[in-house]
C-alpha cells in the first residue's frame, strides 16, 4: 500500500526486521499503531525498540513485521 502523507511525503508498507527497523517506523501492534522513537542492540541480532507511546518490543534476529515507513521527498 502507497498514499501520501502530509508534506508531500510517501508512505510505504515495508516488511522490516531487526536488521533494517528505523526510528519513525510505524508497526501495528493490538490494533493500535506505534511509531519507533528509539533503538537499543542486543545480543544475538536482537534489538528492543521503544515507541513513543512508552511501550517497548523486542525484536529477535528473524522477527518479520510489517512496517509503515514515512519516504521524504527531497
Amino acid at each position: 500500500m502507497r498514499g501520501t502523507a502530509p508534506g508531500g511525503a510517501l508512505a510505504v508498507n515495508i516488511e522490516i526486521t531487526s536488521v533494517n527497523v528505523q526510528r519513525g517506523d510505524v508497526i501495528q501492534i493490538g490494533g493500535q499503531p506505534c511509531r519507533v522513537a528509539d533503538l537499543v542492540q542486543l545480543p544475538a541480532g536482537a534489538k528492543r525498540l521503544f515507541f513513543e507511546t512508552g511501550e517497548a518490543l523486542t525484536m529477535h534476529a528473524q522477527s518479520r513485521l510489517i512496517a509503515l515507513r514515512v519516504m521524504r521527498k527531497w
